[in-house]
């Protein structure tokens, strides 16, 4: 079953258990899936579904970043329900040891040493990680151990 098919049933089956929450955002999703189809003129794949979950999780985690600052707890408990919902769509994340693992390999073979490699150093690690770590979080190993 295609990734978008799980969430075609999902979708279905909260609207038969009566869930407005869940079938708001599975709602989202398949919105977005469906402009980005439109716009590319494509049937997307579960690689290219997955880019589009990780948007709409950085979007989210943008958002409880403002909402916390603006004292909105009610909207924050919202989009941390979409984080923890999106999530779900998501390949098993890696374990912090695995994710600088991975760092320290690629830094290792690129020869990088200074802040000013950053750029190698992410393309390669985004490449090997997409979709099983924030890459906010992955970024900032990054920046941390080439400091």
């Amino acid at each position: 079953m295609s990734l978008k098919e799980k969430i075609t049933e999902d979708m279905k089956s909260a609207m038969r258990s009566k869930e407005p929450d869940k079938l708001g955002i599975i709602r989202l999703l398949l919105a977005a899936i469906k402009q980005k189809e439109v716009d590319e003129r494509i049937e997307l794949s579960d690689d290219d579904i997955l880019k589009v979950i990780e948007k709409m999780l950085k979007q989210r985690r943008d958002s409880i970043e403002a909402f916390n600052k603006a004292n909105r707890k009610d909207l924050v408990d919202k989009e941390e329900f979409e984080v923890v919902f999106l999530q779900q769509y998501l390949p098993e994340q890696l374990k912090d040891s695995e994710i600088d693992q991975i760092i320290d390999d690629v830094i290792s073979v690129s020869g990088a040493s200074s802040i000013k490699d950053m750029g190698i150093v992410m393309g390669s690690v985004k490449t090997k990680v997409a979709g099983k770590a924030n890459m906010a979080e992955v970024s900032q190993k990054i920046k941390t151990k080439l400091s």
